[in-house]
């Protein structure tokens, strides 16, 4: 963050205190102030705005908001605003299109907009960004859909099938997804975990077209659900775009935390927003 040594003393942004406006400016003109200590006395006039965005984190199927709670930390701690709902994953009624209500209703009137995808998530994430002004997406680990695409057809038209089989032969009996999340976090995760729905996986994908918006994408060198070599072969096939590598398994929000807000906060710095 860029340096506050001479702002107002009075100024303090607390993570905690609920949400936090995307743009804060503050000033200070013409104003005295006398230390008891002394008889000095001084006069400051100061402009300063910071922008700060909004994350919105997409949790990945069967799962809750909960995934993101220590990237939530770290990005709030930096001054940042995050929002990540719980997505209607064990509604046998509820499809892509409620998802993503869901996460725009969440987000309501915020703007400075940096929305992330984990997983399956990333058939979300673009329809949020097709109905609100959304500065960026990360996909993280996340699965890359294309127009007309039922997820459900995914793993076939990608190759995910042939590889799942692989993996399973590969680590058998191992943890494909918290293996290096600690024990007990990992353990948190799977009481936390929900049922999903095969619905949204029966419906095609609705856009025409990839939304006209920056597109980032996170891959885990670690990842034994979605390997390193397959993930880099489905984000250049659809979407063209050199992905950003974390040293990470897939639940890479629980096992990485701050590595992670670093990238997503370096993804708003280029936006404009706060440093990293």
């Amino acid at each position: 963050m860029a340096s506050l040594s001479r702002a107002p003393r009075q100024l303090a942004l607390d993570p905690s205190a609920g949400r936090i406006p995307t743009t804060v400016s503050v000033r200070s003109e013409a104003m005295a102030v006398t230390s008891p200590e002394s008889t000095s006395t001084v006069t400051a006039i100061r402009w300063m705005e910071m922008t700060v965005a909004t994350f919105v984190l997409i949790h990945g199927g069967g799962d809750v908001g909960w995934y993101w709670h220590l990237v939530e930390r770290e990005l709030r701690g930096r001054g940042h605003d995050t929002v990540a709902p719980d997505l209607p994953c064990d509604d046998d009624s509820a499809g892509l299109p409620e998802y993503a209500g869901t996460v725009v209703s969440a987000i309501a009137d915020r703007r400075g907009l940096v929305v992330a995808a984990q997983s399956f998530g990333g058939f979300t994430a673009p329809l949020v960004a097709a109905r609100l002004p959304v500065e960026t997406l990360v996909l993280v680990a996340g699965m890359v859909p294309v127009p007309g695409e039922a997820p459900e057809d995914w793993p076939a038209n990608t190759g995910f099938d042939e590889v799942m089989h692989q993996q399973a032969q590969r680590y058998a009996g191992q943890d494909l997804i918290y293996h290096d999340v600690p024990p007990a976090l990992a353990e948190q995760a799977r009481r936390h975990a929900r049922d999903q729905s095969d619905t949204p996986g029966h419906a095609p994908w609705p856009l025409d077209a990839w939304p006209p918006v920056a597109t980032r994408f996170v891959l885990c060198t670690e990842d034994r659900f979605f390997p390193p070599e397959f993930m880099h072969r489905v984000v250049a096939d659809r979407l063209g775009v050199v992905p950003d590598e974390i040293a990470a398994g897939h639940a890479v929000a629980l096992s990485r935390p701050k590595e992670l807000a670093d990238l997503l906060a370096g993804y708003s710095s280029a936006n404009g927003g706060l440093p990293a």
